[in-house]
């Protein structure tokens, strides 16, 4: 014992000794400033680097002149590009949105030519404009997905708001490209266009054409502030910026606001020197460890005697405030006590699990307030993990669809694994559905099951291939998918932790998992089943053309008209194709969603009678004859 008190001791001075060397230098670590051309203003625009204005010598040297600025009049900004002006209507992180130059007066159309710029290695046209197109002679190129966006009017007149008769937006490459102008619009006959920035995430535009800025790759050296990354732009050829990695805020750059480090102190969150505790003096340094010295090793050898008591538990436990994660933008969330999360899911009961996966298990809820909630329970095994979970609830937060569950608030506290809190609609899940698990769940008819389809493919396409970076869902099953009273989807249960191993083959494995996972729900949906061995017994089924025998009895398939059945059978196909070829990288999510968009959309349009030859070559000459000859068992192929 004496031995053990002994080393405490030692243990102590030499952790006090560290600690004292530690703040020493921490004390001597320059804190970054901003450039000053960041203290630059004109009317209510404060500046960001890199833009500066033309007279300001301290930041003309650090960039090119591209991104210097003429303030006119002290209230209005001009961004010159080539022999063009653009008035600065607003800026991004990652770009500037600007008006159309020469305009005086709010125009509902421009000409096609009005715009009048190109690419260079500073600035691109970004792919979150949406465009609306004016008396085009062909309409194939109008995308209905425009109409979720809210694109006001001249001058934001809410009589003139809504989406245009006509719109694409960039991120759409099938007709309008990277590096394109405007006028390529102009072979589909169009005769004008307006635009409309839609930051990704949300659904509002904001008229005027957003510019995508970067730096020039072989410029970037040295640019980067310490604790950022280096990426690539979008559509600027060989372009890049500075961004902050998890944990630090800033603008990324050596030369303007940095990184500095975010953290939780006291309750509020706090930036760079104020996360590190502050020691009055050295004389103060002294006492303070001669009167914790003997603290110290009583408190240690009690530590030791309940350590050596205290029962193994599986899960592993954080000390978030030890960690410093950076909750700045969680923080637009509520966040929950263990207490509160504990009564309301009657102390995590079986009775209340809505569904258990490697994801983590989700639970169902009710606040005092009588707030439904799902509660889910992450699994972290690592302070890097719960960093992540913060990360992807970052993102998260910030992104608003139709179709994703709200995400409340979260749970972070020392000792207790993460949980995450998300809105429960009134109508459950589609698994209590599927199995009429309880006497207020019906069984879903085929429109709703299809729809149900669609909005699932295309919200998860959506953020596979609108977000950045992508999300992927990490183990879709029916009990993740909330249905609101109209029997809209709202999807959960992401998973949140992500293997940075090696993050490009990561991502393509987990977008070939979702696919598959989808391929799987599509199959329940169909049969009403989840049995572990239904996709086997499915495909065997399917081999021996008896699809009608594991058709849900619920949906009547021998008393539907031919072209439901005929819809049936082609998103069977498609459920196959997804099971088969998902994981070979063959077919991704956006192509099942395009595909079930279109189903679901000849469900309400016209007369069906006269598609059933269509609709029948379709499944006739699908993958499902390549998939008849193939064994079950391939399926569960990995590559």
């Amino acid at each position: 014992m004496l031995t053990l008190a002994f080393t405490c001791c030692v243990l102590l001075i030499t952790v006090l000794h560290q600690s004292k060397i530690s703040h020493s230098i921490q004390q001597q670590q320059p804190v970054l400033l901003q450039c000053q051309c960041n203290e630059e203003k004109c009317g209510n625009f404060s500046i960001p680097f890199p833009f500066h204005l033309n007279n300001s010598n301290s930041c003309s040297s650090v960039f090119s002149s591209a991104f210097s600025l003429n303030c006119s009049n002290s209230t209005t900004l001009y961004l010159n590009i080539g022999a063009r002006s653009y008035k600065v209507v607003e800026f991004f992180s990652d770009g500037v949105l600007v008006d159309f130059p020469g305009i005086t007066s709010c125009r509902q159309y421009n000409d096609l030519n009005s715009f009048g710029f190109s690419r260079n290695d500073h600035f691109g046209v970004s792919v979150d404009n949406v465009i609306g197109l004016y008396d085009c002679e062909d309409s194939s190129l109008c995308k209905t997905g425009c109409e979720t966006n809210n694109l006001p009017g001249c001058d934001d007149d809410v009589n003139g708001g809504g989406s245009p008769a006509c719109c694409y937006p960039l991120s759409d490459h099938s007709v309008w490209n990277v590096g394109d102008g405007f006028s390529s619009f102009s072979k589909y006959g169009c005769r004008g266009f307006s635009s409309w920035v839609v930051e990704r995430g949300t659904n509002t535009g904001k008229r005027g054409v957003k510019l995508e800025w970067a730096i020039p790759r072989n410029t970037s050296k040295g640019v980067c502030a310490t604790n950022s990354n280096t990426v690539n732009a979008t559509t600027v050829g060989a372009g890049v910026r500075c961004l902050c990695k998890d944990g630090f805020v800033g603008d990324g750059f050596a030369n303007g606001t940095g990184c500095l480090e975010s953290c939780i102190k006291n309750g509020k969150e706090a930036y760079g020197q104020d996360c590190f505790t502050k020691r009055s003096s050295e004389k103060e340094f002294v006492i303070v460890a001669g009167v914790l010295a003997p603290a110290f090793v009583i408190v240690s050898l009690l530590a030791l005697f309940c350590l050596l008591k205290r029962p193994v538990n599986g899960g592993t436990l954080f000390d978030h405030e030890s960690s410093r994660i950076s909750f700045r933008k969680a923080c637009r969330t509520r966040f929950f006590t263990y207490h509160e999360l504990e009564e309301a899911t009657r102390g995590f009961k079986d009775a209340q699990k809505l569904v258990e996966s490697t994801n983590g298990s989700i639970y169902a809820g009710v606040l005092r307030d009588g707030s439904h909630i799902a509660v889910h329970r992450l699994q972290c095994d690592s302070e890097r993990d719960l960093i992540q979970v913060i990360s992807r609830v970052d993102i998260l937060t910030a992104i608003l669809h139709r179709n994703l569950a709200r995400l409340l608030g979260c749970c972070i506290e020392s000792g207790i694994l993460p949980l995450i809190v998300y809105e429960y609609p009134a109508n459950g899940t589609l698994e209590e559905h599927l199995q009429r698990s309880s006497e207020n769940k019906t069984g879903l008819d085929w429109y709703k099951r299809l729809t149900i389809a669609a909005e699932t493919a295309s919200v998860l396409a959506f953020l596979q291939y609108e977000i950045c970076p992508p999300i992927f869902h990490r183990g879709l099953k029916s009990g993740y998918i909330f249905l609101d009273e109209d029997f809209s989807v709202k999807i959960s249960g992401f998973g949140l932790v992500i293997d940075h191993s090696n993050l490009e083959l990561g991502n393509s494995i987990h977008n070939k998992n979702d696919v598959y996972d989808f391929g799987v729900l599509l199959l329940e949906m169909i049969t009403g089943s989840k049995h572990i061995d239904q996709p086997t017994a499915a495909l065997q089924k399917i081999r021996s053309w008896k699809l009608e025998e594991i058709v849900d009895p619920s949906l009547y398939y021998h008393e539907q008209p031919i072209f439901q059945r005929e819809q049936i059978e082609i998103v069977t196909d498609l459920a196959t194709r997804c099971m088969l070829f998902g994981r070979d990288g063959k077919i991704g999510m956006i192509d099942v969603a395009k595909e079930l968009v279109h189903i679901a959309k000849e469900s309400v349009d016209g007369d069906h009678s006269k598609r059933g030859r269509a609709l029948q070559e379709t499944f006739s000459n699908s993958s499902l004859l390549q998939m008849i000859s193939m064994s079950p068992e391939s399926i569960h192929h990995v590559p």
